[in-house]
């Protein structure tokens, strides 16, 4: 399949009635995810504060996820050079960013009320917080290169290096002291969570990953169509 979708023409027909339906499908689950949340009980701490949750963790959750795929898109583009790779890396860096900053955001209004603070230099805040830089220093590059195959060569090793962070956001809680608390939804021994807000939390989570994969397809697709536009205006210039 991999192979199949590398070919920019079949990629191109295979997504063209891809990307409206995940749209359309993730329009419903996060309609089905709030309405959840919202219906929700309060939680006997956190109080309504907890429906914050129903936004941050996926959100950081994709943050985290869409780096992976940056990271992976990086490697093929780089060592196979597969066709649609780069275009593939390019298109998912700023989805990524956008999670994460969400993350950070919604993540900093669920920490004022809860521990008193909006930001502390804790291991998994920091982390995150360079895992958002990474997504920034990709981003710029590309931008700063104008030879885009180079551009997509330098990045490229920015963001496989970048693939370190990953394990540290994850495990963060675990080998340092941190404000958070250790992972309680995809744990040994089952979801700690009440299932009144573990349901809409996974719904959420659905709903963002739905979303992530159509945003990318039409972001990729609009690579593709930008690089043939470019061809063609180079082709036409070259036979005035």
């Amino acid at each position: 399949m991999i192979a199949v979708l590398a070919n920019p023409q079949r990629f191109m027909s295979f997504t063209r009635p891809l990307a409206p339906a995940l749209g359309a499908l993730a329009a419903v689950l996060f309609a089905w995810g709030l309405w959840l949340g919202f219906t929700a009980p309060e939680d006997y701490q956190q109080g309504d504060t907890v429906r914050i949750m129903f936004i941050h963790v996926p959100a950081a959750w994709m943050g985290l996820f869409a780096y992976a795929c940056l990271g992976g898109a990086s490697f093929f583009g780089l060592v196979f050079r597969h066709a649609l790779a780069d275009a593939a890396a390019r298109a998912c860096a700023p989805l990524g960013a956008a999670f994460t900053a969400l993350a950070l955001v919604t993540g900093s209004m669920w920490g004022k009320p809860m521990w008193g603070t909006w930001w502390q230099w804790d291991a998994r805040m920091t982390s995150v917080l360079v895992l958002f830089l990474f997504y920034l220093g990709y981003m710029a590059l590309q931008a700063a290169i104008d030879d885009e195959q180079k551009a997509a060569r330098a990045s490229a090793v920015l963001a496989l290096v970048g693939l370190i962070n990953l394990p540290i956001v994850k495990f963060s809680v675990e080998w340092w002291n941190t404000l958070h608390q250790g992972a309680s939804v995809f744990r040994k021994g089952g979801s700690s969570i009440d299932p009144s807000l573990l349901t809409p939390l996974l719904v959420m989570g659905l709903a963002y990953n739905v979303l992530f994969a159509a945003l990318w397809i039409v972001r990729i697709r609009t690579e593709v169509w930008r690089k043939r536009a470019g061809a063609l205006a180079l082709k036409a210039a070259g036979g005035a």
